[in-house]
């Protein structure tokens, strides 16, 4: 076993401090208002750490270790390339700003307001399921990630009972889950998540500094060296060979931000929890400064595991890392404990510990999140529009506990039975594409295309899922299909050639089918148009603006935020300190991306030796660690003003009964709110 019981003693009084913390916000959870949006109250630094301590799982910092391990800095390089993508998306408040603006609960309610009832139970359906199987490994790879990193046996003995390991663990870590979920609903879901995201924080720099003091640079670099030629992970423009992870890989991963952005419902109650539209726009804007403390960390670390497996320095405890690794029948497991078998041979007692606790918060973060998402949507958008009356509040929320257990025990046999054959990232990726093929057209024409029809809609979503889910089938069985096409087409090159492996990843079977949902959208949405003559949507009613104006929703009471390239710059919903954010956050990133455009024109003309790209490198990682650090104390500061913000405001908050996710009574609420503001409006003038 790698834990001392320092360590041991470290994890259970982390797991202590949430179930405190998740006690105290379940105070505050006094209606379904509270428990799916948090009443609409969430300031933008709790949003920005909590929902990406939500989205970064466990799971996710496995995935992104596989990346650098396969890739290393050749990955970090071709990874700029969403940059500016990324920037563009937060400080226009793409999706973001919009979805707010409508005050919807979940996507799907958004969906029957925007096309038909009919069509947000479809949606409701699909989300779900697509979530539930997209959330299906993730137990598996956390309890995985835990027994081989702390050493744990297959088997445990109680009183003459012998118990799995790995189910035990995955029941603790989704019992745990389900407690901080039950308990306060998104408002302790927010809250925990915010802490484990701090506490994320800070250990991650912990171990930078442990990663810096063992590994010299010399050995780093020489160890990369060692890569093929045509695989390199110093030099990025000699990577085409890596494996699953080269410059093709991170276009499509920039193709899939914009169009898929926020489409994805795994934390669908933070995108409606900000305080108003500019708060959750800044949220998006913060957010970028976050990830610099995510960036070098899931960089660093599975760099450092590769020298230590590949450098001939750590000879001696490479070859015990390799012998348990051998020892592991699953290929893909093998590349996900890798990486956490070198760490534990690292890091000392009570960094271990410290390590653990992270990965076990992650994986608590990001999975009550999802199972507060799932069981929500099931529940708001499967079950509720069929209903006339509404639920009592007391017969609600048990619906959405329920709801949010069912999932549970679903996932928990998903991860007992289901048998990996990609990288998590590929899985992930196309498992999402089954509502993410189509739902990116139909938000994006639903939000900014007054034309966008019903039929379209229909018709993306139903082509979305036709050929992101033929993919995924074809690949999770190809080896039975080949043989069958082998004894219809035996001279056919092609299955000779890939008879072991489907030849397409998730990320290429989910940018066919979100090509194929697009082009179906836009072409069924113009013949609704010009030959059925449809009437255009009045988006600007949906959205609240103008003369649908809600008196206060909007920072600086503005009716009609700027659209267009406007929509780019700071506005009279800015104050002073936003404005900073603002000019910052857009000087770092188009300075970095005007340095990436003329490091490829130079390397056109000249090709830059490796030498270059090693001092590079090292500049880029000293760089980053100090801004992480400073980022850290910032988020830090701000998160926890947010915070007692958000208890205060709950105190006294009014809770509207009416507010439950029925598009009809939400619809007459909002109603009287307009009407409310007109005449405010209309007195203030006289």
């Amino acid at each position: 076993m790698n834990m001392h019981w320092i360590d041991w003693t470290i994890i259970t009084a982390f797991i202590a401090i949430l179930t405190c913390i998740a006690v105290y916000a379940n105070r505050f959870n006094k209606g379904v208002s509270d428990f799916l949006t948090a009443n609409r109250c969430a300031g933008r630094y709790l949003l920005t750490v909590s929902q990406d301590a939500g989205n970064l799982g466990a799971i996710s910092v496995i995935a992104w270790f596989q990346i650098y391990y396969n890739a290393g800095f050749s990955a970090a390089w071709w990874n700029m390339l969403t940059w500016p993508i990324i920037l563009f998306l937060s400080i226009s408040g793409w999706i973001t700003y919009r979805y707010r603006e409508t005050r919807v609960m979940t996507m799907a309610q958004l969906f029957e307001l925007r096309y038909s009832k009919k069509f947000r139970i479809f949606c409701g359906i699909l989300a779900w399921t697509a979530g539930v199987m997209n959330m299906g490994i993730f137990p598996a790879v956390t309890a995985q990630f835990i027994i081989h990193f702390c050493g744990l046996p297959q088997d445990i003995h109680l009183y003459g009972i012998n118990i799995s390991t790995f189910p035990l663990l995955m029941a603790i870590e989704l019992s745990l889950c389900l407690l901080f979920t039950f308990m306060g609903g998104l408002i302790a879901v927010m809250v925990t998540d915010f802490a484990q995201g701090v506490f994320c924080n800070m250990v991650f720099i912990t171990i930078l500094v442990i990663c810096f003091l063992t590994f010299d640079w010399r050995h780093i670099t020489e160890a990369l060296q060692t890569a093929p030629p045509d695989a390199s992970m110093i030099n990025p423009f000699k990577s085409t060979k890596v494996d699953g992870f080269n410059i093709g890989y991170f276009l499509i991963v920039a193709f899939t931000l914009v169009y898929g952005w926020r489409a994805w419902q795994g934390t669908q109650g933070f995108n409606a929890a900000a305080k108003n539209p500019h708060e959750a726009k800044m949220a998006g804007i913060v957010a970028m400064w976050r990830t610099l403390i995510i960036q070098i960390t899931l960089l660093v670390i599975p760099i450092c595991a590769f020298t230590l497996l590949n450098h001939k320095d750590f000879t001696a405890v490479a070859h015990s890392v390799q012998d348990v690794i051998g020892s592991i029948e699953s290929e893909q497991l093998q590349k996900q404990v890798a990486i956490p078998l070198v760490l534990a041979k690292v890091l000392p007692v009570g960094i271990i510990g410290l390590f653990c606790a992270i990965m076990f918060a992650a994986a608590i973060s990001t999975d009550n999140t999802y199972l507060h998402s799932w069981g929500s949507i099931f529940v708001q958008d499967v079950i509720l529009p069929f209903r006339k009356e509404k639920f009592s509040t007391k017969t609600h929320m048990l619906l959405l506990r329920l709801s949010i257990l069912l999932v549970a025990v679903i996932i928990f046999f998903f991860s007992l039975l289901f048998k990996q054959i990609d990288y998590i990232a590929m899985y992930m990726q196309v498992t999402g594409a089954l509502y993410l093929g189509g739902a990116g057209a139909v938000i994006v024409g639903g939000l900014y295309w007054k034309r966008g029809s019903v039929h379209a809609a229909w018709t993306a979503m139903l082509v979305g899922i036709f050929f992101a889910g033929g993919g995924l089938l074809i690949q999770q069985f190809w080896c039975p299909v080949v043989v069958i096409l082998q004894d219809w087409l035996p001279n056919l090159q092609f299955l000779q050639n890939n008879s072991e492996k489907f030849p397409f990843s998730g990320n290429y079977i989910s940018l066919f089918a979100s090509v194929c949902a697009i082009t179906s959208y836009i072409l069924v949405s113009l013949w609704d148009w010009l030959i059925l003559r449809k009437c255009p949507f009045d988006i600007e009613r949906m959205l609240h603006r103008g003369k649908y104006a809600i008196k206060g929703e909007h920072a600086g009471n503005i009716t009609l935020p700027p659209t267009g390239w406007r929509a780019l710059l700071p506005d009279k919903e800015f104050t002073g300190w936003d404005k900073v954010i603002h000019i910052g956050t857009t000087s770092w990133t188009v300075g970095w991306s005007l340095f990436f455009i003329t490091i490829l024109l130079i390397n056109s003309v000249w090709e830059i030796p490796d030498g270059w790209w090693i001092k590079y490198w090292h500049f880029y990682i000293w760089l980053f660690f100090g801004l992480s650090i400073f980022c850290t104390i910032w988020l830090l500061w701000g998160g926890l003003r947010d915070v007692k913000n958000l208890f205060q405001t709950l105190k006294t908050a009014d809770r509207n009964v009416c507010d439950d996710g029925r598009v009809t009574a939400f619809q007459e609420v909002l109603g009287k709110k307009v009407l409310e503001s007109q005449k405010l409006s209309v007195n203030e003038s006289k």
